[in-house]
């Protein structure tokens, strides 16, 4: 094992960074709406009086609404089912929704009817029959339905043989159908006072009323049939779509509506990479100057981070969105950390024997920090897991980049940053230059720490009353100011236009008000570019309308380009308000029973109480602040989750050791080193994750810098949280109910308590 471990590492590692690379070329990613650009349309299907909306019933709906997709003759588009009752349409490169959604949300059935007469004045229907407007708004009278759209087998738009240029619909019927087009040609033919016309109705609105022409009388039908008109080639292949998607089993509703700019994803794309390349940076000149040699090392392995996470993002083939880039970057941050660590770890080893060298000193390191570097990365998954489950759209991807990202940021750190360090510690230029290495001495500041540190554990009351005070003025701010909710979990419409020219917000909120909707909340905010953005939001609205907000905008800030759409129903806002509730509440009894099963219960509620502190800490500076509530911001939340309880584990892990080392010692004492040893480490790894989140609060735009700002006020307060709060709360608890550990059942409470420390009789590297 001594010789091999080496071996195998680095071919391991090699083995990983070359797949990773040959992923990263071969496979492109697979960019969400939010970042290519385009619309996105999820329907609900909803029972009929003859059918129940189930998988099955939806199933079909998908099948249908697949070939009206298709006519619109859009490149690459998608449809899924998601659940039972949902489908998920992606439309890559549509700005306007209101096309797609003419033809797309036609809900109900299609079906053809016999046009009776053309009424006039005050006349009444008879039974079956009902008056409606034609295609043109004048009143035509109709009968009953004698066929619907599922005897229709194919619709396609042409051009006449016989009339040059003239466009035509033609319609193909299957076996059922033909019959009922036989009686409809022939009750038609037979009314000429009419028109002999028949009427095609698509959600009980005409989409078509053509005459019969008389050679069609003659013949009686068949199996196909043309309609002619004033049509256009666009017009045509409308009517084709409508037609051939035929009957929808059951009538479907819009609940959620997204449309992005095409140049936001870009923009956004570039700022994550300058912040991912800036935070990157910063961090590792940060580390080379705290670390050194292995700092510098620890960076190389940095920048393979990126390239791993890309490789298993297109290799699984998972969907990259605007908050998935965030994801990303704010993995780099927990790379970090297993690092730190790991360096921090082996100082100590070096410290306490410097005889056995630096290699074993450095393979301790790696050994003992496995446990606490576990922990953490697991606790983050699930967070990252409930992200997935409960969000919807966009914030969905940020859940699985944040896992690839977590799993990269462990390879990279614990694998390639290994096999460097290691290669780099038997090397005889650093073996006799010790002070190079990074790990020759512990600091200035873990010295002071260690023999004049303050005694924290002294006041823990204190700590506790302040978080009280703290959690107190934050229930304050939501209790006052309110929560403002975004559309996500309220519905609505929510609009955002770049503008070239500078307006403030009060002018446009009077075009708005001109325009009609006095209702909207107007805001204005600086874009790319010096451009200027406006936001608008109101209730639910029809694509019409938002096209005459666009309009009104447009008199005030000149050239008007729409940078974001979200439409969301009442329905689906609750329902994403309860599941974020519930997705918070999970995290929370799961970071418990986890923490309770590696730890003790007593250590869990102290996190699990210290965690909720943070994210309260949050959510009130945000009431304070008034800054929005919405998917982006519940992102932040379960990162927060993830990153409190991270350190949190650390300095717990770091207690339970000495705890089972020093259980003679008063319990206060024990916890009060174990917080002043770890307090090195929770400050570099702060420092660096705060680099990368700052780069891109700064660059990462509107849509990223509110979940930076979450993110970098969730950290300090939870640094602060964990030395103080956490530990202070799992002291009071442990002596109010003391554990025994002789008196318990005889358990390993820690799996990696027996690893090698990297030693062995004769001192050689293992």
């Amino acid at each position: 094992m001594s010789s091999r471990a080496p071996l195998w590492r680095a071919l391991a590692a090699f083995a990983i960074v070359a797949v990773s690379l040959l992923l990263a070329l071969k496979l492109d990613a697979k960019l969400g709406l939010d970042l290519k650009g385009g619309t996105q349309i999820v329907l609900e299907t909803r029972d009929s009086d003859r059918v129940k909306a189930d998988a099955e019933s939806t199933d079909r709906a998908l099948n249908v609404l697949r070939g009206r997709v298709d006519a619109l003759g859009v490149a690459e588009p998608t449809l899924a089912r998601s659940g039972d009752k949902r489908i998920i349409i992606e439309l890559p490169g549509v700005q306007d929704p209101r096309e797609a959604a003419k033809v797309i949300g036609q809900t109900a059935q299609l079906s053809f009817h016999e046009v009776l007469a053309v009424p006039e004045g005050d006349a009444k229907p008879g039974k079956g029959e009902r008056i409606v407007e034609d295609e043109d708004g004048r009143p035509i009278l109709i009968g009953k339905q004698l066929l619907d759209g599922n005897g229709v087998k194919n619709a396609s738009a042409g051009q006449n043989q016989q009339s040059l240029g003239q466009w035509i619909v033609n319609i193909d019927f299957n076996k059922d159908g033909s019959s009922g087009w036989k009686q409809l040609v022939a009750d038609a033919c037979a009314n000429p006072a009419a028109g002999q016309r028949i009427a095609i109705l698509l959600d009980n609105d005409t989409i078509s009323s053509p005459a019969v022409q008389p050679d069609l009388c003659t013949s009686g039908g068949g199996s196909q049939t043309q309609i002619t008109g004033d049509f256009t080639s666009e017009t045509s292949k409308d009517l084709a779509a409508l037609i051939k998607g035929g009957a929808l089993p059951v009538p479907v509703e819009v609940i959620e509506q997204r449309t992005v700019g095409p140049t936001l994803g870009k923009v956004a794309i570039d700022a994550s990479i300058e912040a991912a390349i800036i935070g990157i940076v910063l961090t590792g000149l940060f580390i080379m100057f705290v670390y050194r040699l292995v700092g510098l090392l620890a960076t190389i392995a940095l920048g393979t981070y990126a390239l791993i996470a890309y490789g298993l993002l297109v290799w699984l083939g998972a969907t990259l969105t605007l908050p998935g880039l965030a994801g990303f970057v704010l993995a780099i941050g927990l790379a970090i950390d297993a690092n730190v660590l790991v360096f921090e770890r082996a100082r100590e080893e070096y410290a306490e024997r410097r005889s056995a060298g630096l290699s074993p000193a450095l393979t301790t390191g790696f050994n003992k920090a496995w446990s606490a570097i576990l922990d953490s990365n697991v606790t983050t998954l699930l967070a990252a897991a409930l992200l997935f489950f409960f969000a919807s759209g966009p914030v969905k991807g940020f859940g699985v980049t944040l896992s690839i990202g977590v799993v990269a940021s462990m390879i990279s750190a614990l694998v390639v940053a290994r096999v460097l360090c290691e290669w780099a510690m038997r090397r005889s230029f650093v073996r006799d230059r010790p002070a190079i290495s990074g790990l020759a001495g512990t600091g200035r500041i873990r010295k002071w720490l260690t023999e004049s540190g303050p005694d924290l554990m002294k006041r823990s009351g204190t700590w506790i009353i302040i978080t009280l005070v703290v959690a107190v003025v934050s229930v304050g701010g939501i209790a006052i100011r309110g929560l403002n909710l975004g559309v996500e979990f309220t519905g609505g419409r929510l609009l955002e236009y770049s503008t070239s020219k500078s307006v403030n917000a009060e002018d446009a909120r009077v075009a708005v008000s001109d325009a009609g909707f006095t209702q909207a909340v107007v805001q204005s905010s600086s874009g790319e570019d010096g451009r200027e953005n406006i936001s608008v939001r109101l209730d639910n609205i029809t694509n019409d309308e938002a096209v005459e907000i666009e309009n009104a905008l447009a008199g005030v800030a000149g050239d008007v380009e729409k940078e974001r759409d979200e439409l969301i129903g009442p329905s689906l806002g609750k329902e994403l308000r309860d599941k974020a509730l519930i997705a918070f509440a999970i995290a929370v009894a799961a970071q418990m029973l986890y923490l309770a099963w590696r730890f003790r219960w007593t250590y869990a509620a102290a996190a699990v109480l210290s965690m909720s502190s943070v994210v309260l800490t949050v959510v009130g500076v945000f009431a304070w602040w008034g800054k929005p509530i919405d998917g982006v911001f519940l992102a932040a939340v379960l990162s927060i989750i993830g990153l409190a309880v991270n350190d949190t584990i650390v300095v717990f892990d770091r207690i339970r050791e000495h705890t089972r080392e020093n259980r003679k010692r008063p319990l206060r004492d024990v916890v009060n080193e174990a917080i002043l040893q770890t307090i090195p480490r929770t400050i570099n790894t702060g420092l660096g994750a705060m680099f990368i989140l700052a780069a891109l609060a700064v660059l990462g735009g509107d849509s990223l810098t509110d979940f930076a700002i979450a993110l970098l006020i969730g950290l300090s307060v939870g640094i602060l949280s964990t030395i103080f709060t956490a530990s202070a709360l799992a002291v009071v608890l442990e002596e109010r109910f003391p554990h025994d550990p002789d008196a318990a059942p005889k358990k390993v409470i820690d799996p990696y308590a027996s690893v090698d420390d990297g030693r062995n009789t004769t001192g050689a590297v293992v």
